[in-house]
C-alpha cells in the first residue's frame, strides 16, 4: 500500500504502512489504559482486553522489524540515518501522531489535555514502558536529533517537552521527494561517474585542497565514502545547516561543502554531530587541524589541472573544439551557460566573464582595423608579433611541446605619449583575434582599504581567465609603479600589492596589454615580465599627412585643405590630429561652409590651447589674425 495511505480518521481505517500501524497500536493500547473510551474498537471480541492490545502490538511490531529489511520509504529513512531498533519504534510513533487526527486525538486523552496532541517525553515513557530506552531515543546525540529528524521543543518541565518530527521526513513518509525548503539557494547534486573513479583510500570524512572548486568536488567526491552528494556553501545559519543534514539523510546522499579556509564553530557542530553522514571539507587551502573534530579523516589535494579530452566532450559534445582555456569549474560554468545561449560556446564564455569583468572594467568591442592606424613599419610590425604570438600559442606550447615557463600569457607593454595610437592599437589588435578588450577602471579597481585593491584585481583575473579576451590597463604605471623603501605602513601595502600583481600577471593565461606615458615609473620587475613592448612615439610628417588624410572623411565635403602644410607645420599625436579634424567639421557646419584650410586651422588652434601650447604667428603665418580674432 503506497506511503500516502498511513492518513486516517478512525482506528478502524485500512490497514496502513507497518511503521504507521506500529505508531496507532501502541497508542490506541495506551489509550484503553488511560481512558478505555478514546480506544474503543470492534475489530473483534478480546479487542478491548489488554491481552489483545498486547497482541495487536506484537504482531505490528514484528511487521515493523520485517520492514525494515525492506525497501519502502520508512526502512530508508531508517537506514540512512543509521537509526537503532528503538530509535526507529520512536520514528514511527512520533510520525504516526504527527499524520493521524485520530491519533492525534488518543494523543490528547493519553495526556489529558485536548490542546497537547504531539507526544511529551513523560508520554513517551508510558507509552514504551520500562524496557524501552523511551525518551532517550530522542536524547541530544541520538539518531533522531543527529539526522535532524526530530526536535525536541522545550515546554514547562522535563516530562512536558514536545516531540516534533520535522515535515520534510513526513512528507518523506509519504512519497514526496520535493527539497527542503530551508535548504541553502546554492544547493546542487554531483555523483561521481564510474570511469572517474580511482583506486585508493576513501573515509567518511575528507578533507580537499585546491583553486579549482569543481576539481576539489571531482577528487573529494572520489576519495569519500559514497558516489552521491550534497553541494553547498558551509550556511551561516541552524535551519539551513539543519536542512542540509535532514535532507542529504533522507536521500541517502553525502555532502560536499565549500568553507573559507576556516570552520565556523556552526560547521564544526554538525561535523561532529552528523557522523551517519559521508563529508567531504572543501576549500582553497586548510582548515587548521585544530578545527577538525577528533576522529579519522582524509587530507587530499586537487591539483588545478585543465580539463581532459574525454571531459571536454562529455561537457560539449565530440563537435565543439578547444578554443578556449577553461579550468574544470568554468568549463562546468560554461557548460550550464550554453544551452541558455543557443549552444554558443563563445557567447557562454563571455557570459561567464562579463558579470564580474564588467563591474571593474569597461568593455570595448573592437571596431577599427589595422587601416585605422598610421604607424612606422617597425612598430607595426612588432603589433602583428602580438596577434600572431597569441594566434599560434596552442600550436606551440601544445603541439610542439614547448614550455609555458611561468604561463603561457602574452604580455605586451605599450608606452609612449598621449594620443600617440596605444588605445587604438589594443582595439585593433582585439579586433584582428576576434576577442573583445576589457578595458580596466582604476576608480572602480583601486581601493584605500587594505586588501580590496587586491581582491577586486583577483576577480578581474579570475573571471577574465576564461579566456578569448584582451585585459587592457591604461595608465598602467599607476597600479605597476615602482617599489619604493619602506618608510610607513603606507608603503608597505602599496608594496604589497606590487607584489601580488607581479605574481598574478606571471600565472595568467591571458593576453594583458600594459599602456602607459611613464615608462620609467614602471617597476623593473614588471619590464622583466613583457614578452613584447612597443614604444609608440610622435608621428613624422609623413605619417601625420596620412593622418589627417585618413581623418578627414571622403563623405565630407573638404575643399582645397593642404595637408603637407598641416603636417609640416603642426607637430601633433594621431589623436590631435582626429579631435582637431573632427574641430574643424563643426566649425564648418556651424559657418554652413564646406571643411577649408580656414576651419582646419580653426580645429588645430583649438587643440593647441587645449594642450597648453602657444599660438605662434610663426607657426600659423597667413592663418594667425584668423584664430587670434
Amino acid at each position: 500500500m503506497a506511503e500516502a495511505n498511513a492518513l486516517s480518521n478512525s482506528e478502524a481505517a485500512d490497514p496502513g504502512p507497518a511503521w504507521f500501524e506500529f505508531g496507532r497500536s501502541l497508542l490506541i493500547r495506551t489509550a484503553s489504559r488511560t481512558s478505555p473510551a478514546a480506544a474503543g474498537d470492534s475489530t473483534s471480541q478480546d479487542s478491548n482486553s489488554q491481552e489483545g492490545h498486547d497482541k495487536r502490538v506484537s504482531s505490528a511490531q514484528a511487521n515493523l522489524d520485517a520492514s525494515l529489511s525492506g525497501d519502502g520509504a520508512f526502512a530508508a529513512l531508517a537506514a540512512n540515518a543509521r537509526l537503532t531498533q528503538a530509535e526507529a519504534e520512536m520514528l514511527a510513533l512520533s510520525a504516526t501522531a504527527e499524520t493521524d487526527v485520530f491519533c492525534q486525538r488518543l494523543v490528547a486523552e493519553i495526556q489529558s489535555d485536548a490542546n497537547r496532541n504531539r507526544l511529551g517525553l513523560g508520554t513517551i515513557a508510558l507509552i514504551f514502558g520500562a524496557d524501552h530506552p523511551g525518551p532517550l531515543t530522542v536524547a541530544n546525540g541520538s539518531a533522531l536529533r543527529r539526522s535532524a529528524f526530530i526536535e525536541v521543543v522545550p515546554d514547562g518541565p522535563w516530562a512536558d517537552h514536545l516531540v516534533a518530527v520535522h515535515p520534510g521526513v513526513i512528507w518523506a513518509l509519504l512519497g514526496d521527494a520535493a527539497p527542503d525548503p530551508d535548504l541553502p539557494a546554492d544547493i546542487s547534486l554531483y555523483e561521481t561517474a564510474d570511469d572517474a573513479l580511482e583506486p585508493g583510500i576513501v573515509d567518511d570524512l575528507v578533507v580537499v585542497n585546491g583553486v579549482d572548486p569543481m576539481r576539489r568536488r571531482q577528487v573529494g567526491a572520489q576519495h569519500a565514502v559514497g558516489e552521491r552528494f550534497l553541494c553547498s556553501a558551509a550556511p551561516d545559519d541552524q535551519r539551513a545547516w539543519a536542512a542540509l543534514v535532514r535532507e542529504a539523510t533522507i536521500t541517502g546522499r553525502g555532502l560536499i561543502i565549500d568553507i573559507e579556509d576556516t570552520l565556523t564553530p556552526q560547521t564544526q557542530r554538525w561535523l561532529k554531530r552528523a557522523t551517519h553522514l559521508s563529508w567531504v571539507i572543501s576549500a582553497s587551502g586548510g582548515p587548521p587541524i585544530d578545527q577538525l573534530p577528533e576522529r579519522a579523516w582524509l587530507e587530499v589535494t586537487a591539483e588545478a589541472t585543465e580539463p581532459s579530452d574525454d571531459e571536454w566532450e562529455s561537457a560539449f559534445g565530440p563537435d565543439v573544439g578547444r578554443t578556449h582555456h577553461l579550468t574544470f569549474d568554468q568549463m562546468h560554468r560554461v557548460q550550464r551557460a550554453r544551452a541558455a545561449l543557443g549552444g554558443d560556446i563563445d557567447a557562454a564564455v563571455r557570459r561567464l566573464a562579463s558579470g564580474p569583468l564588467e563591474q571593474l572594467t569597461r568593455r570595448i568591442s573592437p571596431t577599427r582595423t589595422w587601416d585605422d592606424i598610421i604607424l612606422s613599419p617597425d612598430r607595426t610590425r612588432l603589433l602583428h608579433n602580438v596577434v600572431e604570438r597569441y594566434r599560434h600559442a596552442n600550436q606551440v606550447y601544445d603541439e610542439w611541446g614547448f614550455s609555458p615557463t611561468p604561463s603561457r600569457g602574452l604580455v605586451a607593454l605599450f608606452s609612449g605619449p598621449s594620443g600617440t595610437g596605444k588605445t587604438l592599437a589594443t582595439e585593433i589588435i582585439a579586433g584582428a583575434l576576434g576577442l573583445d578588450v576589457f578595458k580596466l577602471d582604476l576608480s572602480s579597481v583601486v581601493s584605500k582599504y587594505i586588501g580590496e585593491t587586491e581582491k577586486n584585481l583577483e576577480q578581474i583575473f579570475d573571471a577574465a581567465s576564461a579566456g578569448n579576451m584582451v585585459l587592457f590597463f591604461d595608465e598602467a604605471d599607476s597600479l605597476f609603479g615602482k617599489r619604493s623603501e619602506v618608510k610607513d605602513a603606507r608603503d608597505r601595502y602599496a608594496n604589497i600589492e606590487v607584489s601580488y600583481l607581479l605574481q598574478r600577471l606571471e600565472a595568467y593565461d591571458g593576453l594583458v596589454i600594459l599602456a602607459t606615458n611613464f615608462e620609467r615609473n614602471v617597476d623593473d620587475a614588471f619590464l622583466r615580465r613583457i614578452h613584447i613592448r612597443v614604444e609608440f612615439a610622435l608621428p613624422g610628417i609623413d605619417e601625420r599627412v596620412a593622418i589627417w588624410q585618413h581623418n578627414l572623411p571622403s563623405g565630407a565635403p573638404v575643399d582645397d585643405v593642404d595637408v603637407n602644410w598641416l603636417a609640416e607645420r603642426f607637430e601633433l599625436s594621431g589623436g590631435s590630429i582626429r579631435n582637431a579634424a573632427v574641430h574643424a567639421g563643426f566649425a564648418a557646419a556651424t559657418a554652413g561652409t564646406p571643411i577649408t584650410m580656414e576651419s582646419a586651422v580653426i580645429g588645430v588652434a583649438g587643440e593647441y590651447r587645449k594642450l597648453g601650447r602657444l599660438v605662434k604667428a610663426k607657426d600659423f603665418g597667413e592663418y594667425h589674425d584668423l584664430i587670434t580674432n
